[in-house]
């Protein structure tokens, strides 16, 4: 009899492996077919490009707190910019239209990445180009860095759901512009 248990022992082992085995196929070749419980959830990680989770940070000015990092109400536009910057001084009143327009589906935030500016002229700036969309001082580049900025003007579009939709590097027409919102906001 004890000949038999063992035998019996190592058909159970036998087929227990062989349905790891197939249950471990099918979750390559077809993971809605496995059970949820066995799935890993997929979420997109943080990063600073197109198809990533925009980097979180909060930035406080005029006694309020602009914050992005996951899903929100409406899309946005990150605008990197610099006072000394020729594009970004064409830029500022397409972007001032721009928020105006689309303020129903689109928060535009004005970043002065002021690690590389001097703040009484980005202020200057501001009431010069009457920006009526919010301004935030980057003090220190920390968010500029979090988002591995490299050139001015850069915009980062940021869809509902917090995911980087693009980075734009340098200046784009008014239309080319628009138009990247209009496919963002679906508007």
């Amino acid at each position: 009899m004890k000949a038999a248990n063992k035998r019996n022992v190592t058909v159970m082992a036998v087929i227990v492996f062989l349905a790891f085995l197939a249950v471990e196929h099918m979750a390559k070749s077809d993971p809605e077919s496995v059970p949820a419980i066995q799935q890993q959830t997929s979420r997109p990680e943080s990063g600073a490009n197109a198809g990533l989770l925009a980097p979180a940070f909060s930035l406080q000015e005029g006694g309020h707190s602009y914050s992005v990092g996951g899903a929100r109400e409406k899309a946005v536009l990150l605008n990197f910019w610099a006072s000394w910057c020729g594009p970004c001084q064409q830029e500022a009143p397409a972007l001032n239209a721009l928020a105006l327009k689309y303020k129903n589906v689109l928060d535009i935030y004005g970043i002065n990445v002021t690690s590389q500016d001097y703040k009484p002229n980005a202020e200057r700036f501001v009431r010069k180009y009457v920006l009526t969309f919010p301004i935030m001082y980057d003090l220190k580049g920390e968010v500029f860095d979090k988002y591995k900025g490299a050139v001015f003007p850069t915009n980062v579009l940021v869809d509902k759901n917090g995911v980087i939709s693009e980075v734009i590097l340098g200046l784009l027409s008014p239309e080319e512009l628009e138009q990247k919102i209009i496919t963002l906001t679906g508007s």
